[in-house]
């Protein structure tokens, strides 16, 4: 039987992970999103194409391949479609048809877009520093069992009667609470109503579709969203996402059983990077992270916002390793690090007291007066970029993986050193049969 495989990001998100999916949704028959929303933005590189993808999965670009968006993703009606008709624009095939989602998945509405930008607002010099979408309000209304789902919209008097209550609600704290303008049933139909039935053509029962797809033996491959120190749980909070992007969230999100999977891949990149707000112990405010930012072209795919840098963190790693049972790792970006006279590895934090931490804490609190403690290795001034084959990597490169590899027990499986799908080493196949 063939390898069922979860693909996450286990630093702040940004990873690569779309690369690394688009490669091998190549080699996939479904692809599964679980969590997240359109604040997660994969840009996908094929030739001379290249295309943003937030809630449709990377195995868009593979015509053969299905798509499946499981309950654990929140649907912005409106961003899906705006999303679709950019895929048709590019000349992707069949976009719609070959797109599948879960009834169970919650409705992202323009009012959770106006709760959460009001409670940035309020948040003041606190701000988490979320990208304004509504996802964390949707979420919110979810789980507390006032929200609404896709398959509510096959019986529109109730849907209508929820959503005037869920109205009541959230314009209440709009009004009263934010300060900001009340959203108003009518708008809300207004956008609904003409999506509606091509939204339900969509609608599956995507954990039946998983199982089946097990059964017939077919490649399934399950794409996490944002990254694992973003995760609700496990990440620094407050300043996390609001779902769980760990791999059990990929489970608990797509309706797969834990059993279905055989395989899970962690991607990173050779340095970290973050956006918003939270703890950042690597962080470099100086030349270098800045020309890290400049080669790696560190800017967001949906938000464009700069991303803050720093040095790879292998104590972070360990907990990623650790809660995700990796099984290998993709690091990713591997030719931004060219002609650097030395690369750093973060390998503990030093509390002020001198104690050396091996794990990062699980709260942002906690990580007040860190200071990272270095591993410093030598640089390499030969150019890493396009190289397919390990053995011609620069010496010095080789034993910086190598050492990234001891430091957390696994190894790497996929080395990617340019943004092109040929730009890339495979060291092991994740779909291989074990």
């Amino acid at each position: 039987m063939p390898n069922n495989v979860i693909v996450l990001g286990t630093q702040w998100g940004d990873e690569g992970k779309g690369k690394v999916a688009d490669l091998l949704t190549s080699k996939a028959n479904i692809v599964v999103r679980s969590q997240g929303g359109n604040n997660a933005g994969h840009t996908l590189v094929v030739g001379d194409k290249k295309v943003v993808v937030r809630l449709v999965p990377s195995g868009i670009l593979h015509p053969e391949c299905l798509c499946l968006i499981g309950s654990g993703v929140v649907v912005n009606p409106e961003a899906l479609f705006e999303e679709i008709a950019e895929l048709n624009k590019a000349g992707v095939p069949n976009v719609e048809q070959r797109i599948k989602i879960c009834g169970a998945s919650a409705l992202l509405l323009p009012v959770h877009k106006s709760i959460d930008r009001g409670a940035e607002k309020k948040r003041g010099k606190n701000a988490i520093g979320t990208t304004g979408r509504g996802i964390g309000p949707c979420y919110e209304d979810k789980v507390a069992r006032r929200g609404l789902r896709v398959g509510d919209l096959y019986e529109m008097d109730r849907f209508r009667e929820k959503l005037k209550d869920l109205l009541e609600y959230r314009n209440f704290m709009l009004k009263n609470f934010y300060d900001e303008p009340e959203v108003s049933f009518d708008s809300v139909m207004a956008m609904i109503e003409p999506l509606r039935e091509r939204l339900l053509a969509m609608v599956t029962d995507v954990a039946a579709v998983i199982d089946e797809g097990r059964k017939q033996g077919k490649k399934i491959l399950f794409e996490g969203a944002q990254g694992t120190f973003l995760d609700i749980d496990y990440g620094t909070y407050p300043y996390v996402t609001s779902s769980n992007t760990v791999a059990g969230g990929c489970v608990t999100g797509s309706g797969a059983g834990p059993l279905a999977i055989d395989y899970i891949l962690g991607i990173a990149k050779v340095y970290t990077t973050r956006v918003g707000g939270g703890p950042f112990p690597t962080e470099l405010n100086d030349a270098v992270g800045e020309g890290i930012r400049a080669r790696g072209k560190e800017f967001g795919a949906v938000t464009g916002r700069p991303r803050r840098t720093g040095w790879y963190d292998a104590v972070a790693m360990r907990r990623a390793v650790m809660i995700n049972s990796l099984s290998g790792l993709a690091l990713m970006k591997m030719d931004v690090l060219d002609g650097m006279d030395e690369v750093k590895i973060c390998i503990g934090y030093k509390r002020p007291d001198g104690v050396v931490l091996e794990l990062p804490p699980l709260a942002a609190c906690e990580y007040e007066g860190l200071e990272p403690v270095y591993e410093s290795m030598p640089g390499w001034k030969e150019s890493t970029y396009g190289v397919t084959e390990y053995g011609k990597l620069p010496q010095n490169a080789r034993n910086f993986l190598k050492r990234l590899e001891d430091l957390s027990g696994v190894k790497v499986a996929i080395l990617s050193t340019g943004p092109e799908r040929d730009q890339t080493i495979y060291l092991d196949d994740p779909f291989a049969d074990r």
